[in-house]
């Protein structure tokens, strides 16, 4: 079988769009008077995503944050040039495992803090685990 034309991922954002790219009908010879206040729809690339190369989405599976509102199927943004911080929910690899937490910091001591009763919070042992903040969760999709 002979691929006769291939067709890759084109997309390059819309922030270069304007409201003059709209064309519009003018069959009367006058544009319509709402054409100028038409919006264009809202692009959620533009609006979820901050830094295109360093974000992933991923589907969540578990209960371990569901009190922040992360229920298990949802789909997180994540975002790996946002630096981890206290109180922020990240998804962390601890000795080959991906793990969604709140991600604690303190002097010396690292703690990923489940969201629920049911788990118990993680201390990270840095001497002895492989551990690594993968990315910090941004938005949250959720199917209703």
């Amino acid at each position: 079988m002979e691929v006769e034309q291939f067709f890759g991922a084109g997309y390059k954002g819309s922030k270069t769009y304007h409201q003059k790219d709209v064309r519009t009908a003018n069959a009367t010879g006058f544009g319509a008077a709402a054409d100028d206040y038409m919006e264009r729809g809202i692009d959620l690339n533009e609006q979820l995503i901050r830094n295109k190369p360093a974000t992933f989405f991923m589907r969540v599976r578990g209960d371990a944050m569901i009190n922040a509102g992360i229920f298990d199927g949802d789909i997180v943004i994540v975002d790996r040039s946002v630096k981890a911080a206290t109180g922020k929910v990240v998804i962390a690899s601890l000795n080959g495992e991906m793990l969604i937490r709140r991600f604690e910091k303190t002097f010396n001591k690292i703690r990923l803090v489940p969201e629920t009763n049911k788990l118990a919070a993680i201390d990270v042992d840095l001497s002895g685990a492989e551990f690594s903040v993968w990315g910090v969760v941004t938005y949250v999709i959720r199917d209703v």
